[in-house]
């Protein structure tokens, strides 16, 4: 039987539509206007079209977003006290600095300098602490994604063995904890992990953060495991977009299987737009 191919564009676009909806009522209703500043520290061309597509979908849903373009040589000193300014605005409901920032600033203190009520990119010391012991806060975007592909494809997480593969602060710590949350029984795996293919090889659910250009292949897999791949790498051999899993291979091994690109890419977006709405929601009072 053919893998579902889990479609993160349409199920990205049917959360934006909602979300369209819910800041068009919050407007209307409540006067309220959901906010996001975006600051975008030097030149580097992906952070520049991440921001790009930031901007987008902030525009189709109908979130106003305030956007900083800094110099190069912008200071870690004047990039804290645009920080600080937003912080305080009571117009402003969600901040993100797009990583990664020029070496004379420190991406920590940067992240760290962000209030936890606007901290809608879900990084910062209070938000994951937060998202570990079960209280409201921000989650990571990438993570927070993935869990909606997986509920909005009809696909069972309580009681499943999940593994991730990959440690980082962004994707595989968080992910661990929502997987927990969901009720799926976890395990962590990384470069250090003994007989990682034997490890994957009993999940039910696979989430591959690795950022390392096809390592899973299908010899890692169950039949009929649920990949979800987070990685984005580019193809040595061709220059295409790939992802951590070898899709062609794992396609007829897996259950369910996201693409790359067209799988988790967009959730993150989407999700980032849900945490704004969120914010809104709590500044407010609702």
């Amino acid at each position: 039987m053919a893998a579902q191919i889990i479609d993160g564009k349409k199920i990205s676009s049917e959360i934006k539509d909602e979300l369209k909806e819910k800041v068009r009522i919050l407007k209307e209703e409540k006067g309220i206007e959901v906010t996001l500043a975006v600051i975008l520290v030097g030149e580097d061309p992906a952070s520049q079209v991440y921001v790009r597509n930031k901007k987008r979908a902030c525009e189709y849903i109908g979130i106003r977003s305030l956007s900083y373009e800094l110099p190069e040589d912008t200071t870690q000193e004047e990039l804290l006290k645009l920080i600080d300014e937003l912080n305080n605005r009571k117009d402003v409901d969600g901040i993100l600095v797009q990583m990664p920032v020029p070496e004379q600033i420190d991406e920590k203190t940067v992240i760290d300098a962000i209030s936890p009520a606007k901290d809608v990119d879900g990084f910062h010391p209070m938000s994951v602490g937060a998202l570990c012991i079960g209280e409201r806060g921000f989650v990571s975007c990438t993570p927070a994604g993935v869990i909606q592909l997986l509920k909005r494809s009809n696909i069972e997480i309580s009681g499943k063995e999940c593994v991730i593969v990959g440690r980082s602060n962004i994707v595989g710590k968080p992910m661990s904890m929502l997987m927990l949350r969901e009720n799926a029984t976890v395990t962590v795996a990384h470069s250090r992990t003994a007989d990682l293919k034997a490890v994957c090889k009993r999940a039910d659910i696979v989430i591959a953060a690795v950022g390392k250009p096809k390592m899973i292949t299908a010899d890692y897999l169950k039949e009929g495991a649920t990949v979800i791949d987070v990685g984005i790498n580019r193809n040595p051999e061709t220059g295409k977009l790939c992802g951590d899993v070898d899709y062609d291979g794992a396609v007829n091994v897996a259950g369910a299987i996201t693409p790359v690109p067209g799988g988790v890419g967009p959730m993150t977006i989407a999700m980032l737009m849900n945490n704004c709405y969120e914010a809104a929601l709590m500044h407010n009072g609702l």
